[in-house]
């Protein structure tokens, strides 16, 4: 029981008192569920992997929306981890190619530029068939170093550079925004058509 604890434990935003209720619940559990989640987790590690072109997750060599022959390819949103790719897709208001980052810049961290996949997206840029290069890492300040960085190594291999806009929530309220949200918010604002 300590050794499952432990395990749980291990994982992300899963505290011990997390763990504990995690492992107790799989042992009151019918040893089918507890056979399922063993087997869906090896099956996972075995077939998921990452695409060798974009980095998102992936069974085989390329994503399944590297393989989408009705994205558009003039235009890659550069996002720092698959779940960001999945965030964008539930939209469903982007149509062109990913490239996943593994991160974002964080000196603190020991996260260098070595460490990220920004050689990987500089390599694809140089085809030429990339028009437009959108930096959508978090708004934080390593999130905006990473931009800033990525930007000035790409802007000589791509026409167009943006950034995603940035600014206050729907549904939620100005009293309780933070001043810099609100001031990217005034900055990134557009046009009432």
């Amino acid at each position: 029981m300590e050794a499952l604890v432990s395990e749980l434990n291990r994982l992300p935003t899963i505290g011990r008192r997390s763990a504990e209720r995690l492992a107790f619940h799989l042992l009151s559990s019918d040893l089918e569920d507890a056979q399922a989640l063993s087997r869906s987790i090896l099956e996972m590690r075995e077939r998921i992997g990452f695409c060798q072109q974009c980095h998102n997750i992936a069974e085989g060599e390329l994503c399944a929306i590297c393989r989408d022959g009705r994205r558009d390819p003039s235009t890659i949103c550069v996002v720092e981890d698959p779940r960001d790719v999945l965030a964008f897709e539930e939209t469903g208001a982007f149509h062109g190619l990913y490239h996943v980052l593994g991160g974002r810049l964080s000196p603190v961290k020991g996260v260098t530029p070595e460490k990220l996949h920004i050689h990987e997206l500089l390599e694809r840029l140089k085809s030429g068939a990339a028009r437009e290069l959108i930096l959508a890492t978090s708004p934080s300040v390593d999130g905006d170093a990473t931009a800033l960085y990525i930007r000035n190594l790409a802007q000589a291999r791509v026409e167009l550079i943006t950034r995603i806009g940035l600014g206050v929530s729907v549904g939620s309220s100005l009293d309780t925004t933070d001043s810099i949200t609100i001031q990217r918010s005034l900055e990134g604002r557009r046009g009432m058509h």
